[in-house]
C-alpha cells in the first residue's frame, strides 16, 4: 500500500554538482534541464500537431457522417464507441494546448484548447487548466493536489476514516467499483466545467473575466445544443438516450483509464512536506511501458515523469527525453517507476483496496 510521506525532505544527500572546473552547476533539475534543452527537446513541433488536429477532425467528421447515414438503428451504438475514442483523442489535444505545447503563442494555445475542449468535446477548458496546474505544482500532496482531494474516491486512509454512510460503504468497496465509476467521469467533467463558469468558488478563479465566461459558456452551449439536437433529430428518443449513455460512458472510461496509471498508488506527501521540484515530480509519477501504439492510445501520458518535469515539452519529444531523464535519475539515486499498463492498474486497485481497509472490520489492519 502507498503510505503518506510526512513533512520533511526527500533529499538523500545532495550530490556533487560541480563540473570539471570546480564550478557549481546548480540544482539537479537545472542540470537535467540544460541537457534537455541542448538536445532540442523543448522545441515546438507545429507540423506534428497540425497533422494530429486535422486527423482528429477527420475522425470526428467521419463518425458523425456515419451517424447521419446509418439513421435510427441500434447499430449506432458502434458509432457511439467510435466517437467516444475520437472525443478522448480530441481531449488529449486540449490537454497539450493547456500546457502550451502546441504553439509558442499563448493566445493560439488558448484558442485551440477552447475549440478542442469546450466546443468539440464539451469540457470546460478554463476550469480544467486551473485545476490541472494545481495538480502539476503539488502532485499527490494532501490538501494541495485537487486530484486526490475528497470526492467519490478516497485516496488516503485518513480520508476513508472520515467518511460516513454512504461514503463509507463506497470507500470499503472502491477497488471493485473504480472502473465502473469511471463510466460516470465524462458526465462529471461536463458538469464541473459548467459549475466553474456559473460559480464563484476557487474552481472558477480562472474564469473571473466576463469575456472568458461568455466565450467558454457559449462554446459549451454550442456543443451541448449541437450534440443533443443531432441525437434526438436522427434517432428515436430511447435510441438517443442509449447512444448518449454509451458514448459519454465510454468517453469517461477511456479518459479515466488513461489518467489513472499516472499517479494513483504512488507515494502521497503530507501537506507540510518539502522536497525539491525534481524529486517531487519523479517520485509521485509512474511511466507506462509500450511502443507507438501505447503512445497513441494514452496520448503521451504514458511518459508521465517526463511530462511532469517538462510540461511544455511537445508530446512527440517525450519518448526521446525518457532516456535522458531515466539515466539522470539512475546517476542521482532517484527512484524511477516504470511498469506495464496492466501492472499499473493492479497497483492502483491494491492501493484503493488498502485505503478502504479500516472500514472493513471483518479484516485485521
Amino acid at each position: 500500500m502507498t503510505t503518506i510521506v510526512p513533512g520533511g525532505n526527500t533529499h538523500r544527500g545532495a550530490p556533487d554538482r560541480r563540473d570539471a572546473g570546480g564550478c557549481v552547476r546548480g540544482s539537479d533539475y537545472a542540470v537535467l534541464s540544460r541537457q534537455v534543452k541542448r538536445a532540442g527537446l523543448l522545441a515546438r513541433r507545429p507540423g506534428y500537431y497540425w497533422v494530429k488536429a486535422a486527423t482528429n477532425l477527420l475522425l470526428l467528421a467521419a463518425g458523425w457522417a456515419a451517424f447521419v447515414l446509418i439513421g435510427p438503428s441500434w447499430w449506432q451504438l458502434a458509432v457511439a464507441a467510435f466517437l467516444a475514442a475520437a472525443f478522448t483523442q480530441t481531449a488529449f489535444l486540449g490537454h497539450d494546448a493547456g500546457h502550451q505545447q502546441i504553439s509558442g503563442s499563448r493566445r493560439v494555445n488558448v484558442l485551440l484548447g477552447r475549440l478542442h475542449g469546450n466546443l468539440l468535446v464539451g469540457l470546460g477548458y478554463g476550469w480544467w487548466v486551473a485545476k490541472h496546474n494545481r495538480h502539476h505544482a503539488h502532485p499527490n500532496q494532501v490538501d494541495r493536489d485537487p486530484d486526490i482531494a475528497t470526492g467519490a474516491i478516497a485516496f488516503t486512509r485518513q480520508s476513508a476514516r472520515a467518511r460516513r454512510a454512504p461514503g463509507a460503504w463506497l470507500a470499503r468497496h472502491q477497488a471493485w467499483l473504480f472502473f465502473p465509476m469511471l463510466l460516470l467521469e465524462g458526465f462529471h467533467l461536463h458538469l464541473a466545467g459548467v459549475r466553474a463558469l456559473v460559480g464563484r468558488g476557487a474552481t472558477s478563479r480562472a474564469n473571473t473575466s466576463g469575456t472568458t465566461r461568455l466565450v467558454e459558456g457559449g462554446l459549451l452551449l454550442a456543443h451541448a445544443a449541437g450534440y443533443l439536437t443531432v441525437l434526438f433529430w436522427v434517432l428515436a428518443p430511447v435510441q438517443a438516450v442509449g447512444f448518449l449513455l454509451l458514448q459519454q460512458g465510454l468517453f469517461g472510461l477511456y479518459l479515466g483509464c488513461s489518467f489513472a496509471p499516472n499517479h494513483k498508488g504512488m507515494p502521497i506527501f503530507g501537506k507540510d512536506h518539502k522536497s525539491d521540484f525534481l524529486r517531487r515530480q519523479v517520485l509521485t509519477a509512474r511511466n507506462i511501458r509500450g511502443g507507438r501504439i501505447t503512445d497513441f492510445a494514452l496520448g503521451g501520458l504514458n511518459y508521465q515523469i517526463e511530462h511532469h518535469l517538462f510540461p511544455s515539452m511537445p508530446r512527440p519529444n517525450l519518448r526521446r527525453a525518457q532516456a535522458l531523464v531515466r539515466a539522470f535519475c539512475t546517476r542521482n539515486d532517484i527512484a524511477y517507476c516504470e511498469t506495464s499498463l496492466t501492472g499499473s492498474y493492479a497497483q492502483v486497485l491494491r492501493h484503493l483496496h488498502a485505503v478502504g481497509g479500516p472500514l472493513r472490520p471483518e479484516l485485521e489492519y
